[in-house]
């Protein structure tokens, strides 16, 4: 066609006959079949002077399945949809859904619109819905049926069963006196019956005129990525030519989940495990979390991994119900026992507190709630799981564990962990009062308790609205601030073999920002008790522990890319002062000898500038975006006199300019606090090991004498 040997509405050549052999007009090879002739077109084509290269080479061919024997690529006569006169049609309507992720939409499928060809809509095969095209012989007369009463009134048969064996035989008589019209051979693609969906599916135009109307275009569907050429794509192309309308307003599209080694799951290979196994040993619930915080819903692949599903029973589940273990047994039960009243909370109802961590919770989840709201009205369910698993993480990890001296999100979790939230609903449910259900017993829905008002399942109940008015910014970044302090300081206990049983002298944290400082001093109560120091030090003043920083470049990027220039780039970063590395850690670029430097291109080392003889590993912690790292490292430091003290230090940052030095000089006071947790470890564990209550008090033969007060106080011992 590009060469003008054939064009698009003229006849194709096609000289070979439906057995696969060629036609009269190839006079040399008439009645040959193709396969045969292969060599002998050969000896032609050489004898005439027109054979420019012959060779043979391996490949793959298609085969028929029933008959192995070889396939033919085949010109046939083929019923068009005018898809490349609409072109435009079909970008503005696309233009007018919402597609998650939208880079599909604005990429992948606008650029298939965009090379879009007239669409063969016809099939040469027995099974299928039949094409309603009836013609004449000589093909000038063309009659499209439109309804079976059309066909009755026009071929005058009463018709009962569409399928292909009983149209076939129906003929419509001419109107132009070429005889009779008779249905011709081929059936429908069944992609154009997937693509008529919306109007299949309710007999339409010939009834529900009013529920198609209401529901169309649809608000909502979802299939897997390789649906852009195929049912996303049929659903466009004729709602378009139909009523010029986008068939959906609103799309998810899936990526592909593939075996463990990236390969396509396939029933022959047997590269995936059975998926009712999976369930039956981790439970739905996992599996359907494990698949929506996957990349899978952001229209990338995902390489299943069963170790995945695990991690998520690990990591969210078991720690979601401990915490239920925790709120039953440490918080309604005892209430329960020493008032003799029932422990009954409105759900809509909030105490008052002046505990900043009560405060944060709060405020966590009704921002939480806030989010979810937001970001699923927008369809996008990648942002939304790995904030709720984020919301467990909080509860559990740091409001529960640093809340147990004293002490809704499972309506927001029920649409992605069915099972496991109505398994918790049934288990508090008693506890919730839901009265207000009860004052019009005529409005009361069906599934709703006549007794307590309480819904029987947590799918009846409204996901949660939020209430601004708990919400708090100022303790939110209180917390967030805490948390980085803490995990900084975990990270130099796990990179010195420290553990958090050991006690340490103090804890130094450094930042620019008075501000941070202030929030992280806040909350000293928090981080001196889960990083077991005296001491929380908070200053602004890098220089007073003797920090340095250094720049570290990385060679395997950077050696390709600079070549020559590299070894001058090394001896410049080498001589950087601290403050061009501090303008590279707010900038996130630098210039070094004519070449821009960023993001994984450079690391910035803080240190505190003397080799560390307290025995850590040589780990390092890494950050993302700027990778700031960390060094161990100890020096000796000033105090108020500027007198040096002999104290060891370790460090570690993040990527937001925050600096944790941990004290680690041994202490012979410290090391005895140290020996006095481990015994009420051991004595936790008998308690454990004999089946002992949590509040059973229990006789001790002997106990270290000086931390005395600190055991009894712990272990009510």
């Amino acid at each position: 066609m590009k060469n003008g040997i054939v064009g698009k509405d003229t006849p194709m050549i096609c000289p070979v006959n439906p057995n696969g052999r060629f036609t009269d007009e190839i006079k040399d090879f008439a009645g040959m079949y193709v396969k045969d002739a292969d060599k002998l077109i050969c000896q032609n084509l050489k004898k005439n002077g027109r054979l420019v290269h012959q060779s043979t080479i391996t490949h793959s061919y298609p085969f028929c399945w029933r008959s192995d024997t070889p396939l033919i690529y085949k010109a046939v006569p083929t019923w068009f949809i005018r898809v490349e006169q609409m072109i435009d049609r079909l970008l503005a309507n696309n233009a007018k859904c919402l597609w998650v992720p939208d880079f599909v939409r604005e990429g992948r499928f606008a650029n298939w619109l965009r090379d879009a060809r007239d669409w063969a809509v016809s099939r040469n095969r027995f099974w299928g819905t039949p094409i309603p095209i009836w013609t004449s012989d000589d093909m000038e007369e063309v009659v499209c049926v439109g309804s079976i009463e059309e066909l009755k009134l026009l071929s005058g048969i009463e018709v009962t069963d569409l399928h292909k064996e009983f149209v076939d035989p129906i003929t419509i008589p001419s109107s132009t006196g070429r005889g009779v019209l008779h249905r011709v051979s081929e059936v429908f693609d069944c992609w154009f019956e997937s693509g008529s969906m919306p109007y299949a599916q309710i007999h339409y135009p010939f009834e529900n005129t009013t529920v198609f109307q209401e529901g169309f275009p649809a608000d909502f569907i979802a299939e897997g990525i390789d649906q852009t050429r195929g049912w996303f794509y049929t659903l466009l192309v004729l709602s378009t030519a139909l009523f010029d309308q986008p068939p959906f307003r609103n799309l998810i599209v899936n990526g592909i989940v593939l075996a463990a080694d990236g390969q396509k799951m396939s029933k022959r290979a047997k590269n995936y495990p059975d998926p009712v196994g999976v369930i039956e040993k981790h439970g739905a619930d996992p599996l359907r979390l494990y698949l929506i915080n996957s990349p899978v819903v952001r229209a990338q692949n995902l390489r299943f991994s069963e170790s995945g599903v695990h991690e998520i029973v690990k990591d969210v589940f078991l720690p979601w119900c401990n915490a239920l273990r925790f709120l039953i047994e440490s918080s309604i039960l005892p209430y329960q026992k020493i008032t003799h009243q029932l422990f009954i909370v409105k759900s809509d109802e909030f105490p008052l507190t002046n505990n900043f961590m009560d405060r944060w919770i709060l405020s966590f989840t009704q921002s939480l709630i806030l989010f979810v709201h937001e970001e699923l009205s927008g369809y996008r369910l990648y942002t939304v799981v790995p904030r709720l698993v984020k919301f467990i993480d909080h509860l559990v990890n740091w409001y529960v564990r640093m809340n147990r001296k004293r002490l809704k999100i499972t309506c927001l979790m029920s649409p992605f962990t069915p099972f496991i939230t109505e398994f918790i609903y049934q288990h508090i449910k008693g506890y919730l009062d839901y009265t207000d259900n009860l004052k019009d017993h005529s409005s009361l829905l069906p599934g709703y308790s006549s007794e307590t008002g309480a819904p029987d399942s947590i799918h009846y109940i409204q996901a949660p609205e939020p209430k601004l008015e708990l919400i708090s910014n100022e303790i939110e970044d209180i917390v967030y601030w805490m948390q980085s302090t803490v995990e900084l300081g975990r990270i130099i206990r796990t990179r010195c073999n420290l553990p958090l049983k050991a006690p340490l002298r103090e804890a130094i944290v450094i930042h620019s920002d008075p501000n941070i400082l202030k929030n992280i001093k806040s909350a000293q109560t928090y981080i001196i008790e889960e990083l077991n120091v005296r001491v929380l030090t908070t200053t602004s003043d890098k220089h007073r522990y003797g920090v340095q920083l250094r720049g570290v470049l990385n060679h395997k990027t950077l050696g390709a890319r600079l070549k020559n220039d590299y070894k001058s780039v090394v001896n410049k970063v080498k001589d950087m002062s601290t403050e061009e590395l501090e303008q590279f850690v707010n900038t996130g670029h630098i210039v070094v000898c004519g070449h821009e430097l960023s993001g994984d291109d450079l690391s910035v080392v803080y240190s505190t500038g003397i080799s560390s003889s307290s025995g850590c590993s040589d780990t390092q912690s890494s950050t993302s975006g700027l990778k700031r790292k960390s060094e161990k490292s100890s020096s000796p430091t000033l105090d108020g006199n500027s007198q040096v003290n002999s104290s060891k230090y370790e460090t570690a940052s993040d990527a937001k300019g925050l600096l944790v030095i941990l004290d680690i000089t041994p202490d012979v006071e410290l090391e005895n606090e140290r020996l006095a947790r481990e015994l009420v470890n051991r004595i936790q564990r008998t308690r454990k090991k004999s089946a002992a209550e949590t509040d059973t008090s229990v006789e001790l033969d002997s106990v270290v004498a000086s931390k005395s007060f600190f055991l009894l106080n712990e272990r009510k011992a």
